[in-house]
């Protein structure tokens, strides 16, 4: 249709994504770093939703020892650890409209803006009148409305990253998305670890105020370097073809089209995050279980960190691994083999838990949480991003990472009581929760591979065509697809024909 943004015929592709023909979107006149550093920009935000959650976790373990039962005896310790999740999946429902309705890079921006401000008054809690409840109060107050801010990183970041990389070069565009989305989060579920490790040895276990204040502090940094990236970021080229921000979307026909597709997206997404955030954020008191009594604080971080090194080889080998098989070989083939890996580890726990096998089981319980990266920890965002039009991408892929973030919330809650099924069984106590993730691995293995659709290499635009395809049948004018703020369907074409016109003057 002429001038509404219709696409040539899409390039065809195999499973792992090389393409027989032309990709229109990639053929642009735009030279290397023009294409990658809105890659980078929209992406690189989820360093902050990997360190703020992670860091979480050892200030827990700071706040316990400082104020011992007051804290650990009330509902400040759980709400505190996981009311970032609540905060995150409102995060997401809110940009995920506002990313599709009003702007992918503006959401982005106020994304950008919330980290800032709310990572910065965590750090510096306070209680009226120093009331200590008080301060608890306050910093679970700003943690749930720190976790606003990184649910925008995932409807508006990641689906602008991979709107963004169709741009980039066939057969590299898995891996660009995933070391600016997933792999960014790891390094900051890395950092998050290393820096209140070193903050202790600094400070010294007898100034861990200073030490858990300042690791929640330093989670300002990563957003403030972006923030001036953000600041002249641009609507990636799809978004301003596809976009319905002006028209009245047919939510009807969109479910109608989706919904099977986005409960298996969503069902992968709980179960991982159900697994993987439970494990990061109680991985330092799984430490304490199999460590001397007596190790130091700054001990069990070390080997936090040593555990959560562990995710960024199987982020990055994923990355590659995505290229070269497809998402879904990827995806399946990475929980399958951490099913495995988890299975032996609950039934050689006895052994793997001697104080003086810690090494030992700080190396197997990293290749557990790495073959976790290797499969759904790259794969499931860009599953979620391509199986859906970019007219309500910001939407669909908000929905399904709210599921991730309610599993992660769940499990977060969950994960003490699966514990405590052991009984005085300490053994017990620990293999539990690897045999539920184990068997929640060979259960997404399942999802994968018998209800995802085929997913190539090739950009959304496949998707896009299709789904314009059957709005036609289904009597909604396509035509409506991409207008701008005040134009009409007549007025854009009357404009259209002017062109056309003017055009073909020229040439006489």
């Amino acid at each position: 249709m002429l001038g509404f943004g219709e696409k040539d015929a899409p390039p065809t592709s195999n499973e792992s994504g090389s393409e027989t023909q032309t990709d229109p979107l990639a053929a642009t006149q735009k030279s290397r770093w023009e294409r990658l550093w809105p890659v980078m920009a929209c992406g690189a935000g989820l360093f902050s939703d990997g360190y703020i959650n992670n860091v979480i976790g050892s200030v827990s373990t700071m706040l316990g020892k400082i104020y011992g039962t007051a804290y650990t005896g009330s509902s400040s310790q759980k709400n505190i650890s996981a009311i970032t999740f609540a905060g995150t999946v409102l995060g997401q429902l809110i940009f995920g409209y506002t990313s599709d309705k009003w702007s992918r890079s503006n959401s982005l921006l106020l994304s950008t803006v919330i980290l800032i401000v709310f990572a910065a008054l965590g750090a510096g809690s306070y209680g009226a009148g120093g009331s200590l409840q008080g301060m608890f109060a306050a910093l679970t107050a700003y943690r749930f409305l720190v976790g606003i801010g990184i649910g925008g990183e995932y409807p508006a970041g990641s689906v602008a990253c991979s709107e963004a990389s169709g741009e980039l070069k066939s057969g590299t565009r898995n891996r660009w998305f995933i070391l600016f989305t997933n792999v960014m989060i790891d390094w900051g579920f890395v950092i998050g670890a290393f820096v209140p490790y070193l903050l202790v040895v600094i400070c010294s276990e007898q100034h861990l105020r200073a030490a858990w204040r300042i690791s929640l502090g330093l989670g300002v940094v990563p957003p403030l370097l972006l923030l001036w990236l953000r600041i002249k970021l641009q609507e990636p080229e799809e978004f301003k073809k596809e976009s319905m921000k002006h028209v009245k979307i047919p939510y009807w026909l969109v479910i109608r089209y989706y919904w099977k597709r986005l409960l298996a997206v969503s069902a992968i997404w709980f179960l991982y995050d159900f697994s993987t955030y439970s494990f990061g954020i109680f991985s330092s008191t799984i430490l304490t279980n199999v460590m001397p009594a007596d190790a130091p604080l700054s001990q069990s971080f070390g080997w936090n960190t040593v555990i959560n090194l562990f995710y960024v080889p199987g982020a990055m080998f994923g990355s590659i691994l995505s290229d070269w098989v497809g998402l879904r070989y990827a995806l399946a083939g990475g929980v399958l083999c951490q099913a495995v890996v988890g299975f032996i580890m609950a039934g050689l726990y006895p052994r793997l838990a001697k104080p003086e096998n810690v090494a030992g089981f700080a190396v197997v319980y990293g290749i557990f949480l790495s073959l976790g990266e290797v499969g759904p920890g790259d794969n499931i965002g860009l599953v979620a991003s391509k199986t859906c039009a970019t007219g309500v991408r910001g939407q669909y892929y908000a929905i399904a990472a709210a599921m991730g973030k309610i599993g992660a919330f769940v499990g977060t809650y969950i994960f003490p009581y699966i514990e405590k099924a052991g009984g005085t069984n300490t053994n017990a106590s620990a293999q539990y929760p690897f045999y539920v993730s184990s068997s929640f691995c060979v259960l997404m293995a399942f999802i994968v591979l018998f209800c995802l659709p085929h997913i190539g290499q090739d950009t959304i635009t496949n998707e896009d065509i299709e789904f314009r395809h059957y709005l036609e049948t289904q009597g909604w004018d396509v035509r409506q697809l991409g207008l701008l703020q005040g134009e009409s369907v007549e007025s854009r074409t009357t404009a259209q024909a002017a062109l056309v016109q003017a055009e073909a003057e020229k040439k006489e």
